[in-house]
C-alpha cells in the first residue's frame, strides 16, 4: 500500500504550512481548475532553478506565474488596454496572459523570455489564491509532471509522476477543466499561443481581432512540437484499436472490451476534455502498449484537445 504521507488536506493549518515552505525557497503541488501545478516563488532566482530542475525541463519552455488579483498582475507588468477588458469576462480562470515586464519587476529574470515578457494567469481555484496571498510573492507554476509527460489533474497523479521528491502536495478534487490555461499573447497584435478551454471565438468577442501565430518563437507552455505524452504511441482519428493497444472512444459506441475506453459516451467535449489525461494515465498503467483515438470534434474545447493529442503522437 502507498504511502502518502505528503498529501496534505487543504484545511487552514495545511495552508499555512504550505505557504512557510514556498516563503523559504521550497516547492509544493496545487492544485487549479485546470491541471495542478508546481509551485515556487515567482521572486526566487533559486526557486525557479529547482522546479526547471526537478521536471528536468529545457530552458526556452517558460514558465507561468500565478497572480491572486488584476493589481498584483499591473504591478509587475507594464500598461495593456487590452488586459483590463479580457481579465473582467474570464479571470480568475483558465486563462493566461503574456505581458511585458516592468524593468523594475521583482520576478526572476529567469522568469522572462529574452524580450522581456511573462506569462500571467490568475487561477480560479480558492486554495491557490490563497496561499499566493499568505507568502505574499506570485507563484510561478508549471504543470506538476516531468517534463513532456501527461499534466496530472489530482494529488495522486502528482505523487506517481514525483513520489516523495515533493515534500508538499496540497490535496483537492480532481481538476475541473483537466486541460491547461488557455494563453494569449497581447504584446503587440493579439495572437492565441496555446489553446484551451477559453475558444478564440469567445475571446474575439472581447478584442476584435486576434492574428495567427506564425512566430516559432517560444513565449509560453504549450509550444513545443513534443508535448503531453503518455509514454507510448499515440493514433488519432482511428475507428479500432491497434495490435497490443487500446481504443479511447469519444460519443456512442456498440464497442466493448477491456481494451475500449470511453472519453465521454455523452459526446461531451468538457466531458472528454476532464478525462483525457487520467484515462491516457490509466491506460499506460494498464500496460497497453499504444493508444488509438476516435476522432473528436474540431471545435470549442474539442481545438485544445485535438492541439493536445497532436502533440502527444508527434
Amino acid at each position: 500500500m502507498k504511502n502518502y504521507s505528503n498529501i496534505y488536506k487543504p484545511n487552514q493549518r495545511n495552508l499555512v504550512k504550505c505557504a512557510k515552505i514556498l516563503r523559504n525557497d521550497g516547492i509544493c503541488a496545487l492544485p487549479t481548475e485546470t491541471v495542478y501545478g508546481l509551485a515556487g516563488n515567482a521572486y526566487s532566482d533559486k526557486t525557479i532553478d529547482k522546479i526547471y530542475k526537478l521536471k528536468k525541463r529545457p530552458r526556452n519552455n517558460p514558465l507561468i506565474v500565478h497572480f491572486d488579483n488584476l493589481q498584483s498582475i499591473l504591478k509587475e507588468t507594464e500598461y495593456n488596454f487590452l488586459l483590463s477588458k479580457i481579465y473582467k469576462k474570464f479571470s480568475p480562470g483558465p486563462i493566461t496572459y503574456v505581458l511585458k515586464l516592468k524593468k523594475n519587476s521583482k520576478i526572476s529574470k529567469k522568469l522572462a523570455n529574452k524580450n522581456s515578457t511573462i506569462a500571467c494567469r490568475v487561477p480560479a481555484n480558492r486554495y491557490f489564491r490563497k496561499i499566493i496571498k499568505l507568502c505574499g510573492s506570485p507563484l510561478a507554476a508549471p504543470s506538476a509532471n516531468i517534463s513532456n509527460n501527461l499534466s496530472p489533474t489530482s494529488s495522486y497523479d502528482v505523487y506517481d509522476e514525483f513520489k516523495k521528491k515533493i515534500k508538499f502536495i496540497l490535496e483537492d478534487r480532481k481538476s475541473k477543466i483537466g486541460l491547461e490555461s488557455t494563453v494569449i499573447n497581447l504584446v503587440g497584435q493579439p495572437k492565441i499561443l496555446r489553446p484551451g478551454k477559453i475558444s478564440k471565438d469567445e475571446l474575439k468577442k472581447i478584442i476584435k481581432k486576434i492574428v495567427n501565430n506564425k512566430s516559432k518563437e517560444i513565449l509560453s507552455p504549450g509550444q513545443l512540437k513534443k508535448h503531453y505524452s503518455p509514454g507510448v504511441p499515440v493514433y488519432l482519428n482511428k475507428k479500432n484499436p491497434e495490435n497490443k493497444g487500446a481504443l479511447l472512444v469519444f460519443g456512442k459506441s456498440n464497442l466493448k472490451g477491456e481494451n475500449i475506453f470511453y472519453l465521454s459516451k455523452k459526446g461531451s467535449l468538457s466531458e472528454a476534455a476532464k478525462n483525457l489525461y487520467s484515462k491516457l494515465r490509466l491506460i499506460k498503467k494498464l500496460g497497453y502498449k499504444n493508444i488509438s483515438i476516435t476522432k473528436i470534434p474540431n471545435k470549442n474545447i474539442g481545438i485544445a484537445i485535438n492541439d493536445r493529442l497532436k502533440r502527444a503522437s508527434s
